[in-house]
């Protein structure tokens, strides 16, 4: 099983792809949660049944609109192709949602998305694993997932000035 550490090198790296891929649509993008927090704050929030464990990672704007970002890597199986997200992150989230009156996006490795309700409805309970917080997750196929384009946009591209 991979350590913590490697874990958190290969979401920062989708964070990092994440935020590049908003900003290439026009969002500007700042860093949030645990990742943003120290490691002693972490461990012992690990340590605790509070919500602020699943605080979003990202969180972008673009022209007065705001939304919060759960980037999820390496959590799409290939061979069902459903993507998987933590039951406690849901329920976190979903409360998460109804208080800030903002949107959350989980953004997985494809740039698929789903929100906290997508999860809900239409996820089936899977089993619990032994890797990250151990806890059950939510399996939904990544048939229903919205495509990033149509929810943040299509890149918007640069004129390059004409060559003399």
């Amino acid at each position: 099983m991979p350590s913590f550490h490697d874990r958190k090198a290969i979401g920062d790296a989708h964070e990092r792809r994440v935020t590049l891929e908003l900003n290439q649509r026009g969002w500007h993008v700042s860093p949030w949660g645990q990742g943003v927090m120290g490691e002693p704050v972490r461990l012992a929030l690990r340590s605790t049944d509070s919500f602020l464990r699943w605080t979003p990672d990202l969180i972008a704007t673009r022209e007065g609109q705001v939304v919060m970002i759960d980037c999820k890597s390496r959590m799409t199986s290939r061979a069902s192709q459903r993507h998987a997200i933590e039951n406690s992150a849901v329920t976190a989230h979903l409360q998460l949602v109804a208080w800030t009156r903002l949107p959350l996006y989980y953004v997985f490795d494809n740039l698929d998305l789903l929100t906290p309700g997508d999860a809900l409805g239409l996820g089936t309970h899977g089993p619990r694993t032994t890797a990250g917080s151990g806890t059950p997750y939510l399996l939904v196929p990544a048939d229903h997932a919205l495509a990033f384009d149509r929810v943040f946009g299509p890149p918007r591209h640069t004129s390059l000035p004409d060559a003399a």
